[in-house]
């Protein structure tokens, strides 16, 4: 049985819990990704973001992702995944991903590969609102990605 962890949340987000959770004695590393909210996108200033969710459908991509994780980096001890829903202000962290191996190479590889999947599968939008007033619904998985 894994201990993995995978939550939706209205309430903020614990670097330390998700970081507690990925933990393991046969951990050589543990990966921890936070992602923010930046101040701008495409050069518009970015007041704050409204992210919403359909949970049950969340969770059991999130679930998909630590399979997938396992078929590639077979010895993987933990994956945590964690989203925010609601208003979030800039520098507030809307996502964390952790990934616990045995060897670093691998946890950053599965940690990378979860938040570039969970990006593009999961069924999680968010409302850009910015300074001149307007705003837009965006698929998280239309969002820039990690080059």
């Amino acid at each position: 049985m894994t201990q993995d962890s995978f939550r939706v949340s209205f309430a903020p987000l614990s670097l330390q819990e998700v970081y507690q959770l990925a933990d393991d004695g046969a951990n050589g590393a543990i990966v921890l990704m936070s992602g923010t909210v930046r101040e701008q996108t495409d050069g518009k200033p970015v007041i704050y973001l409204d992210y919403q969710a359909y949970e049950p459908m969340a969770i059991e991509v999130f679930r998909q992702i630590a399979g997938q994780i396992r078929q590639t980096w077979p010895d993987t001890n933990r994956v945590v995944i964690h989203h925010r829903t609601g208003k979030l202000q800039i520098g507030e962290i809307s996502v964390l991903v952790a990934v616990g191996c045995p060897h670093r190479g691998e946890a950053f590889a599965a940690c990378r590969y979860a938040i570039d999947t969970l990006k593009h599968n999961a069924p999680i939008w968010k409302k850009e609102y910015w300074s001149d007033g307007s705003s837009q619904w965006v698929s998280i998985g239309a969002c820039e990605t990690a080059h």
